[in-house]
């Protein structure tokens, strides 16, 4: 509030981050300063640091007003490039978010996002630019128990959950949304049995599943499910939010009919400036709109397709971006990572799915002659570099990696990971089991 006050940007930093990416973060935002608090005053990050003590008052001068599309904040997302990218997101595009009709009154949301997870655009600023009231998690881990404390103690409105977390509280305990009119959802592919299984629970929830990358503000399509019934087998994306269009186009870029799979390109409101230092990646990715009332429109890179009754059905991913327990994990940035170890001769990175529903990422590599085992020190090397939820679940040391007859990784020849389980004793009753 107080670097947009002030007429600044804003880069939020995740202090789950190993310090080697806040360092690159940092320097490719070009950021001047770093505010922190005591927990987190001993960073060094090359930039300037300010830490805030309470009580803390100095008169400053404000601006009078800041222009719509000056820059809000800059938030960083997997890269494919295996360096994250910087997306610029405008005072216009968070007040188009904000202001939409399908929100209604956001009384009294939980901030429990990471900042620098888009979830927390949300968060804040749908409350705050409507007279609500953002309640801040406590630092703990959000479980059923910790939802049912909150909305207890706070009389919680709205809460916003990841895919991954909403399939886990509704296997756990469907009813601990009682008391909240409203659960948002997205990130990932929601499944129709956890938002059923939430819903059947008889607390009078609305489950609203939202769908968009960073690069729109948050989502660009939402869709209200009220009742078990409206379920279905596969939940629709839905309908664009105010002010913003979506089309489904063929590699031609012209509409594909009904019914047909095509990719996904978002116009309109809430389209982000582009990436920071990033000409030719902005270029690619927000292309010139030639329909409508023209303009820019982003490639989201999903592919989706049109029911009869005008809601958009999610298809799959026109490349190898995924998204695992909410955040985006773009496989080649990782394997960058990979391959810039010394005992690494060729590496390759694939998300799994071997049990329906659990995606993990799994980094497959050939040790340069003579290396030994690698797995370990490759572990350690991933760690220091990229978020936890970018470091592989295992590693698979092999020989040389599986080609097609073109050349290519054989992925599909690619061997199962064996997961480590632990040693502990078996469960003692069904509710342990």
């Amino acid at each position: 509030l107080a670097v947009l006050k002030a007429g600044g940007v804003f880069v939020p930093l995740d202090t789950g981050w190993p310090e080697a990416r806040m360092r690159a973060v940092t320097a490719d935002a070009g950021a001047c300063l770093l505010l922190a608090h005591e927990p987190t005053s001993g960073l060094e990050l090359g930039v300037a640091t300010l830490t805030v003590e309470a009580g803390t008052d100095t008169a400053v001068e404000l601006p009078d007003s800041v222009p719509p599309d000056c820059a809000a904040y800059v938030m960083y997302t997997s890269g494919s490039t295996g360096e994250p990218k910087g997306v610029v997101a405008t005072h216009r595009d968070v007040v188009r978010l904000a202001l939409d009709r399908c929100w209604g009154t956001a009384a009294r949301v939980l901030f429990h996002a990471p900042h620098a997870f888009d979830a927390s655009s949300y968060e804040l600023w749908v409350p705050l630019l409507s007279g609500g009231t953002v309640v801040i998690a406590p630092d703990e881990r959000v479980d059923a128990a910790s939802i049912r404390r909150s909305i207890s103690a706070h009389g919680l409105t709205h809460i916003h959950v990841t895919a991954g977390l909403l399939r886990a509280l509704a296997d756990d305990d469907p009813g601990c949304f009682a008391g909240v009119r409203e659960v948002l959802t997205g990130g990932d592919v929601v499944t129709a049995d956890a938002v059923r299984q939430v819903l059947e629970a008889g607390s009078g929830v609305v489950v609203r599943h939202l769908y968009g990358p960073t690069e729109v503000t948050l989502c660009a399509t939402q869709h209200e499910i009220a009742e078990a019934a409206e379920a279905g087998v596969a939940l629709p994306i839905g309908r664009p939010l105010d002010n913003t269009r979506v089309y489904v186009l063929d590699d031609g870029l012209n509409v594909v009919p009904v019914g047909v799979a095509g990719e996904l390109y978002v116009a309109g409101a809430g389209i982000a400036r582009g990436y920071v230092n990033r000409a030719q990646s902005t270029a690619e990715r927000f292309v010139a709109c030639p329909y409508g009332t023209g303009g820019r429109m982003y490639r989201t890179g999903d592919l989706a397709r049109w029911t009869p009754d005008g809601r958009l059905v999610f298809a799959g991913r026109a490349d190898d971006q995924v998204k695992i327990r909410g955040f985006r994990v773009e496989p080649g940035e990782v394997e960058a990572v990979l391959a810039g170890h010394p005992a690494v001769a060729r590496a390759t990175v694939v998300v799994r799915e071997d049990v329906p529903g659990d995606k993990r990422l799994v980094g497959y590599v050939v040790p340069v002659d003579g290396s030994g085992s690698i797995a370990d020190a490759v572990r350690d090397h991933v760690a220091g570099r990229l978020p936890e939820y970018l470091v592989p679940a295992s590693f698979v040391e092999l020989a040389a990696l599986p080609l097609t007859v073109n050349g290519k990784v054989d992925r599909a020849a690619l061997p199962a990971p064996e997961y480590a389980a632990g040693a502990g004793r078996t469960p003692a009753n069904a509710t342990e089991e």
